[in-house]
């Protein structure tokens, strides 16, 4: 019932003609608030009230949320499985430039890289859902996003690249990336990636 009083503020339920709840109390609001406000402090507040609840951390293969680095046998992204499954999840496990629907396939890439700017490395809006081949293409500025949500393709890449390349990623020129209802991708990320990454 507690998470229907929370449907009942999340504007993407509710102009979707369903309601949620109507018990939302002040606690709920303020709940809400918070997780639209700082949403990776919010998930890191989460995770300490549910082990504070008994909940095993161990049984999480990536249960520390906070967005920094640790060694095992090599660096290891903490906090990238709920950046993923957040990404993923608010663009329905689609590619925004194809559509390809294959979970496996598919990267939570991030606009601004994550050695650029830890505040941002759970940061939804600093994600996009791309095929990894997209996503290969996008980290080294391939592809780009302009400010209208259309692709742009480097010219890095000439007519010899073959069939492929054309069917897989020049065609793409021009065509709008599909947005997701939240978590849609912040402008300054993506004009920050135009100027900083992308190859011309």
């Amino acid at each position: 019932m507690k998470l229907c009083n929370l449907a009942s503020l999340d504007p993407v339920i509710t102009e979707s003609g369903r309601s949620g709840l109507q018990g939302a109390s002040a606690a709920d609001r303020s709940i809400w608030q918070e997780m639209q406000s700082d949403w990776p402090a919010f998930a890191l507040a989460s995770k300490r009230a549910t082990e504070a609840l008994g909940y095993d951390a161990n049984d999480s293969e990536d249960a520390d949320y906070t967005g920094h680095e640790h060694q095992v046998t090599r660096a290891q992204r903490v906090g990238q499985r709920l950046f993923r499954d957040a990404v993923l999840n608010a663009y329905d496990a689609r590619c925004c430039v194809t559509g390809l629907a294959a979970p496996s396939l598919l990267v939570a890439s991030h606009i601004v890289p994550w050695r650029e700017d830890p505040s941002q490395r759970l940061n939804p809006a600093n994600g996009l859902c791309l095929s990894a081949l997209h996503d290969r293409a996008f980290d080294i500025g391939l592809i780009t996003v302009r400010a209208d949500w259309t692709i742009a393709v480097s010219s890095a890449v000439d007519d010899t690249a073959g069939d492929f390349w054309h069917q897989a990623v020049a065609d793409y020129e021009g065509r709008e990336i599909s947005l997701p209802d939240r978590f849609q991708p912040d402008p300054a990320f993506l004009s920050h990636h135009r100027a900083e990454v992308f190859r011309r």
